[in-house]
């Protein structure tokens, strides 16, 4: 099995006033935004060891797999240059994970860190500001279309999480994957 590497630890950039770009040169990164999941209050926050995670918190978590993909779209649609790299936490995650897409997380697996404990969830919908946040107006729907998006990490036992760690995969049940969950609601929905 591929380890399961926490690369980043990210809190989402909080929309300018006025509707300028969050990604823009300069905006810094800040609570997660109204719009965008979990809510400022999710998680406990950065400290030097790290993200502090108690035990109510959802976390986003994205693939780093998915990073080229959404890189190359922007560019295309004329929201960033080529090659610019994604500012952190522009597609509201706030752990960037390698090793564990969409197809390959179970809706109940653990992924044990050191000090953190945190169960797969539901896969991440685009929030209403999802396309804002990217630049383009078509990027909410290559997040339904792709469910490229992300899912969500409940805390199964509070504590600290840093970047560069490495989780120990616990199977779940297995009786679905988040890819499968995606696209059995995207199905129902029309989309």
């Amino acid at each position: 099995m591929t380890p399961i590497r926490l690369r980043a630890l990210v809190r989402p950039p909080t929309p300018a006033v006025g509707g300028a770009d969050p990604a823009a040169p300069g905006a810094a990164p800040g609570p997660v935004a109204a719009d965008a999941r979990p809510g400022p209050d999710a998680t406990g926050g950065l400290d030097a060891a790290g993200l502090v995670v108690p035990a109510a918190a959802t976390l986003w978590a994205l693939p780093a797999e998915h990073l080229p993909f959404w890189q190359t779209v922007r560019a295309q649609a004329g929201a960033a240059a080529w090659g610019a790299p994604l500012p952190a936490g522009l597609l509201g995650e706030q752990l960037l994970l390698e090793g564990l897409p969409e197809s390959r997380a179970w809706f109940g697996d653990v992924l044990e860190f050191p000090d953190c404990a945190l169960a797969v969830g539901e896969p991440r919908e685009p929030d209403p500001g999802f396309s804002a946040r990217l630049g383009f107006a078509q990027a909410g729907r290559l997040a339904r279309q792709s469910g490229w998006c992300g899912y969500a990490l409940r805390v199964r036992r509070p504590g600290t999480l840093a970047a560069g760690q490495v989780a120990i995969l616990h199977p779940g049940p297995r009786e679905i994957s988040v890819a499968e969950l995606w696209r059995a609601r995207r199905d129902r929905a029309g989309g």
